[in-house]
Order: structure tokens, then C-alpha cells, then sequence
């Protein structure tokens, strides 16, 4: 059987074997008692290397998200946000649903950016009808903004504006590692003037589950009682964390290879009669394109690459998103090439 090449998110990797061989001997204790052992090394290392005091397991970047921003915000309080972010679009309005929040949605600029005049601009005056600003949310990569690293010079940016009016920051950090490796900064860094940030273990790091928050020792006890409360607080979780660690020790590499495919991929594409790609916007592991052709429709496509062993989405009419990752190899980028190349004839 041929294998299938899966660019649809770099969420679908699978454990290498060196990973299952962790999982099944891992150090196992009651996480929710704080004495899962390799749960505690887990959280130990993230915060050693994004420096902040604290951090906690969680099984999803959404609750890590949403526990993050609960303990920033009470209720009738309100976060500044992009309107293409994933905590905007991808996480089920849980922030108003359950902590009551409301959302003060700024455009995103192409490169995941939001204004800096409009994020000062939207800080709410004391005014009995108004929501009290309480944090901003940035995203680290931005999914929908290309997978464009945001640079250290520009949150620091907004870190100083948050500083100055006494609220927080909060970095929607699921593909941080990917924005440390495109910038050359490593993660500690770039978060050093944020309040709060989350990264996903189960996305470009390969492991099967998990999203860690990192903060102050206050924020992430405030953070577990939200995560209990969600139903996030997991038991034997080190099966879990142990997956973790070994993603966290080989980030770096992986990463950088990610990129280097998804740029051969991308320069591939621009080669393409039919199909349309701005290279420059390809920074990370995340790839848009378009389809300028009156011989075939974006579902077509879809489905003609999948009749090949290739699979993508379109996000919208004619622009599709792919993503490489750990288990995408040179090789499969070649072969996915050659598809287009024989579609689009």
C-alpha cells in the first residue's frame, strides 16, 4: 500500500517508535495529586525553557487557551484579540460561553500582526458602559496569517502597552517552537515580557496529546483549578508527558526541516502553470496557494490529489492550505510536486 502523504495540519503525525517506547515505560503517578513524576520532569523542562516560573499539562490548546484566558479575565471583562486568530475562529466562543468575556476583535494584518495604534486605540477608558480591557491575545505562529512568526520586536511592543495599563498578555503559542526556529530567537526570549503563554506538544513536536501553559506561580494555580473545573484534570498522565519529552528534545531539528520542506514545497508549487503562491509569505511549515484555472475547480483538485495519495484542504474558494511535518519526508514533497504537475497539464 502506498503511503499517504497527509499536508492537511501538522496535528495528524503519529509517534515515531522511539516515542511509543516511552510512553510504555514511562513513571506513572496521580497527575491531578501532582505525583505523576514524569508529568512534574515535563513541566519543569517547559518552564526552564520558556522561562517563566510555573507550568501545566493540559490535554488541548484550546483548554490551555481558555483556562489561560479565565484566569486573566473575569467575567464582563474584555480581551483584544485578531479577528483571524484561532482563539476568534477555532475554539467554540468558550471564552464568552464560559468565563463571560467579551472579545474585542482587531483585524489581523497579513503577517498576523495587529495594529499597534488600534490595540492602543481599543484599551477602554473607565466608563460605567464600557467592559473593562483585561488582557491581549496574540497568536505565535498565525494559523490563518500564512503561519507568520511574530517577531520579538513586536511583542515586545504590545507587552509594553499591556505594562502600562495594567492588563495582561497572553501568546497563543501553539507553534512557538516553529516561530524560535524561523526568527533565530529561541522561545525563552521572545516570551520574556509576556504574562502567559501556551504551546502544543501534539502539532509540529509529534506527540500524540497535550498542550502546556506557562506563567507565574499565582497565574498556573489559577490556571489547574480552571483546568479541573473543565474536566482537564487527567490522572496516569505521564504517558502523555513522556511523549513530551522526547518532543521537546528533538523541537529544534524537526522543526528546521519542516521549513526547509515546506519552502522546497512552495517553490515547487510556484512552478506550477495554474497554480499561484506568494513565497514570500512562506516562513514556517504552513503553506497557502491558489488555483488560477477555468480546467478544474478547487474540489476537483481536492479530489483528483486524493485519488493520489495527497491530502489538503481548501480554506476557502480556490486557496488551499498545506502543512509540512514530521511525517513528511523530501521525498513525499517530490511526489506531491509531480501529482500537481500531472493534474494541472
Amino acid at each position: 500500500m502506498n503511503k499517504i502523504i497527509d499536508l492537511r495540519s501538522d496535528t495528524v503525525t503519529l509517534p515515531s517508535d522511539k516515542m511509543r517506547k516511552a510512553i510504555a515505560s514511562a513513571e506513572l503517578g496521580d497527575d491531578v495529586f501532582q505525583e505523576d513524576s514524569t508529568v512534574n520532569k515535563l513541566e519543569q523542562k517547559a518552564a526552564e525553557i520558556m522561562g517563566k516560573e510555573a507550568t501545566i499539562l493540559v490535554p488541548s490548546g484550546t483548554m490551555g487557551n481558555l483556562a489561560s484566558i479565565l484566569a486573566h479575565c473575569d467575567r464582563g471583562t474584555e480581551i483584544i484579540l485578531g479577528d483571524k486568530s484561532h482563539t476568534c475562529l477555532y475554539e467554540g466562543g468558550g471564552i464568552s460561553a464560559f468565563g463571560g468575556i467579551h472579545s474585542r476583535q482587531l483585524p489581523n494584518e497579513d503577517d498576523g500582526t495587529i495594529s499597534i495604534e488600534k490595540i492602543r486605540a481599543s484599551i477602554r477608558t473607565k466608563n460605567d458602559h464600557f467592559p473593562k480591557t483585561s488582557a491581549i491575545s496574540l497568536e505565535n505562529t498565525h494559523n490563518m496569517c500564512f503561519g507568520t512568526p511574530l517577531s520579538m520586536e513586536y511583542i515586545n511592543s504590545v507587552a509594553n502597552i499591556a505594562i502600562e495599563n495594567g492588563i495582561k498578555l497572553h501568546i497563543d503559542g501553539a507553534r512557538i517552537f516553529n516561530a524560535s526556529v524561523a526568527l533565530g530567537v529561541n522561545a525563552k526570549t521572545l516570551v520574556k515580557n509576556v504574562d502567559s503563554v501556551t504551546f502544543c506538544l501534539s502539532k509540529g513536536l509529534a506527540a500524540p496529546v497535550g498542550s502546556v501553559v506557562c506563567g507565574s506561580k499565582e497565574f498556573i494555580y489559577q490556571v489547574r483549578r480552571n483546568r479541573k473545573a473543565l474536566g482537564g484534570g487527567m490522572r496516569q498522565a505521564g504517558i502523555l508527558a513522556a511523549a513530551g519529552m522526547l518532543s521537546l528534545e528533538s523541537a529544534e531539528n524537526q522543526l528546521a526541516e519542516d521549513h526547509k520542506n515546506a519552502r522546497l514545497l512552495a517553490e515547487g508549487v510556484s512552478q506550477i502553470y495554474g497554480l499561484t503562491i506568494d513565497l514570500e509569505k512562506v516562513q514556517t511549515n504552513i503553506i497557502y496557494f491558489g488555483l488560477n484555472s477555468t480546467h478544474i475547480t478547487g474540489p476537483q483538485l481536492i479530489t483528483a490529489m486524493d485519488k493520489r495519495g495527497v491530502k489538503f484542504f481548501e480554506t476557502n474558494p480556490n486557496i488551499f492550505r498545506m502543512v509540512t511535518h514530521y511525517g513528511v519526508t523530501n521525498k513525499d514533497v517530490l511526489i506531491t510536486l509531480n501529482a500537481f504537475t500531472e493534474i494541472m497539464k
